[in-house]
């Protein structure tokens, strides 16, 4: 309560009590000769006042002039604990207000006038106390009022017999109160204060308990205090009892929502971007996303509600579902310029090669429209064309184009971090890029700056710098790193790590050492899923693209590298239980009849997986290397098609350029067979571990 609007509801330009008036002027004259007993005397004579109530009307008038100091001399001259203990048998005694009564006042109002009197003292001068920074005691005496008057309404405080002064003082004292035990550093304290300020039932009206649950929504959130749960007595059988600050806060929001909704109090928007942040901290966008939707129309212009619901959306995962709206929004009769969206569409495309092309154009109208108060944005639109440029040149119907795209998306990001050389994003995306091109010597320099940037408190850092050396085929020291990431990272974000380090202990031809890690990674991912339960679990798993299904995928194809068949089909089968329709396990059930020397049923297992997923290399490489195996005759053309079709897709395959070199032998192009081995030979040197896209 601001101090102004304090001064202008207690403006006393005349005092009236007890059907009697007198002026102001004459009391103040009296202050100002600093006779305070006679200023006392006057009041009291001249209205009919008690002690204490004289000296509370004293203490109003000092208030009201700006003399803190004196107002809280005479408040304390008064034994206010004692004057409300007289008004209580009053209250209980009171009789009801007869029609008519209009000259003269009742019992039960002469009882509420001294009772506002004294309540009033209380509230004033507990805001004294707070204006001179004493607020431990501040809050005590504001906690008295409300004490008070839960003591003389027991039951509640009923609207139709308490006048409006009274209701307005005990309104002010219970939104008052929090605030000063805040500011007293007592958190415990004012989170019990907003609750029984809540709970309680104290007559407020409807702006005032919203301003009540803002302000403790706000607490709740911000102030970095844990609330613990709201104690046995308050809560009702049957009713939902919030566990932490989060949901507390929520559900106050949304009983503000559901407030507005009936028409109670005017819209603020502050209401719906703290539910945003509360909502995205807890990853419940799509809960969000139905809270816009339910909004009445009007609150937010139509293009607004879009883009927040295409937010919403992208942050649940429903890509399809927020470009949808992002394209609405950027409609040539809607906002086509707006910079946000365009940058947010451009996100979303670089997500799949198919909508790259899309991205491409948002992302150059994002940058056309970088300037001004906006040009800061330019770096990140850069970066998202380089993203979209790159996805183009996966799905690039020739060698041409795809070096093209490959070579404007490195041009792209190269001017980004020429513009903002410590965007981190910047930084690994162009990272990537150069390893993806084999200049892993620039790809090196930028990951170093990448793990600077962040401090190593990324994991991905120490991802990318590890793939990067085995692509160098430097793997002690790419294990090195791993072990140094896995010492700095907690032990529930280890998995991507794990993993990494068993395709180390491969490559280094440690089988055994490889499938320990295997072990040790599948017991931590079953240890999570039971710590956090399946929800948690699977929001990790998305998080960091490291599930029980990748653990028993990879250990099956260490155990058919190594012959073990039987433990391979037992560990296949542990991954098919987890999913049942997929890719890799098709492909792995190739290489396992293979093994057996069941070649057609190996063909017939890799056909169903490009079946399955028309763009997976690596079961392409498999059908070509069988339709070579069998010696079909549809071996020139089948056999040369899949695997032109896999380098399309991933160009520096180095089995993909192997087995393509075969079939032109095969076919007597010794020539392009030897260029193609020699491909395989120089890629082979170059070959990380792990494809490099798997980061992204």
């Amino acid at each position: 309560m601001e101090s102004s609007g304090e001064h202008e509801r207690f403006s006393v330009r005349e005092v009236h009590a007890n059907g009697s008036r007198m002026a102001a002027s004459e009391v103040e004259a009296k202050l100002d000769e600093g006779n305070i007993q006679e200023a006392e005397s006057a009041l009291r004579e001249g209205l009919s006042l008690n002690f204490e109530e004289a000296r509370a009307l004293l203490g109003k008038l000092e208030y009201q002039r700006g003399n803190v100091e004196g107002a809280l001399r005479v408040f304390d001259g008064i034994d206010l604990h004692a004057a409300i203990q007289r008004l209580q048998p009053s209250f209980s005694e009171k009789s009801p207000v007869k029609k008519g009564r209009t000259r003269t006042e009742s019992p039960s109002s002469v009882s509420q006038h001294a009772a506002t009197l004294v309540l009033e003292a209380i509230y004033l001068k507990a805001k004294s106390q707070q204006k001179l920074g004493k607020f431990a005691e501040a809050a005590n005496d504001c906690k008295r009022i409300l004490d008070a008057v839960e003591k003389i309404f027991y039951q509640g405080i009923p609207d139709f017999q308490v006048d409006g002064k009274l209701q307005e003082i005990v309104s002010h004292a219970v939104e008052l109160l929090p605030e000063l035990w805040k500011q007293g550093g007592c958190y415990d304290e004012a989170i019990s204060a907003y609750r029984r300020a809540l709970l309680s039932q104290w007559n407020l009206d409807n702006d005032c308990c919203s301003r009540i649950q803002k302000s403790f929504v706000v607490f709740l959130l911000y102030s970095g205090v844990e609330a613990s749960p709201p104690s046995l007595a308050v809560q009702v059988d049957g009713s939902y009892v919030p566990k932490n600050n989060l949901e507390e806060a929520i559900l106050l929001l949304m009983i503000l929502i559901r407030k507005f909704g009936h028409g109670k109090i005017k819209w603020d928007p502050s209401i719906m971007e703290h539910l945003t942040f509360a909502l995205s901290v807890c990853s419940q966008t799509s809960v969000l996303a139905m809270q816009f939707e339910d909004l009445m129309p009007g609150v937010y212009h139509r293009i607004d509600r879009w883009n927040s619901l295409a937010l919403c959306h992208c942050a649940a995962g429903q890509n399809v579902s927020a470009l949808n709206l992002l394209r609405k929004s950027l409609h040539k009769h809607e906002r086509p310029d707006d910079l946000t969206s365009l940058l947010l569409a451009a996100k979303i495309c670089s997500e799949n090669t198919c909508l790259a092309g899309e991205g491409v154009g948002h992302a150059q109208r994002a940058i056309k429209n970088a300037h001004g108060p906006n040009e800061h944005l330019k770096g990140v639109a850069l970066r998202m064309l380089g993203l979209c440029l790159g996805k183009q040149a996966k799905v690039a119907s020739s060698d041409f184009e795809r070096s093209r795209f490959q070579s404007k998306a490195l041009e792209s990001l190269e001017e980004g971090t020429r513009l903002e050389k410590n965007n981190s994003d910047l930084i690994f995306e162009l990272a990537v890029q150069y390893a993806e091109h084999r200049n892993l010597t620039s790809a090196l320099r930028s990951a170093r700056h990448f793990f600077n940037e962040t401090g190593g408190s990324v994991v991905k850092a120490w991802i990318l710098l590890a793939l990067i050396l085995s692509a160098q085929q430097r793997f002690p020291e790419a294990e090195v790193v791993t072990d140094a990431a896995l010492d700095q990272t907690v032990r529930w974000e280890q998995g991507p790590l794990l993993k990494l380090k068993a395709k180390l202990k491969i490559s280094q031809s440690k089988p055994m050492d490889a499938i320990e890690t295997y072990r040790y990674l599948l017991a931590l991912v079953q240890a999570q899923r039971k710590s956090f339960g399946s929800f948690q679990i699977s929001s990790k798993v998305e998080d960091d693209k490291v599930n029980e299904f990748d653990i028993w995928h990879g250990l099956a194809n260490l155990y058919a590298s190594l012959s073990r068949w039987k433990d391979a089909e037992i560990c296949l089968q542990k991954a098919r239980e987890l999913k049942e329709y997929s890719v890799e396990i098709l492909r792995t059930e190739g290489i396992l009849f293979e093994g057996h020397g069941q070649n057609q049923e190996a063909l017939n297992a890799a056909i169903n997986a490009i079946l399955l997923e028309p763009n997976h290399v690596p079961s392409k490489i498999l059908m070509s290397a069988l339709i070579h195996k069998i010696g079909s005759k549809a071996l020139p053309a089948a056999a040369r098609s899949m695997l032109s079709d896999a380098l399309r897709i991933e160009p520096t395959n180095p089995m993909a350029w192997y087995y393509l070199g075969l079939i032109h032998k095969h076919d007597g192009r010794m020539g392009d067979a030897a260029d193609c081995f020699q491909a395989a030979s120089m890629l082979e040197e170059f070959d990380p571990i792990e494809s490099f896209s798997t980061i992204l």
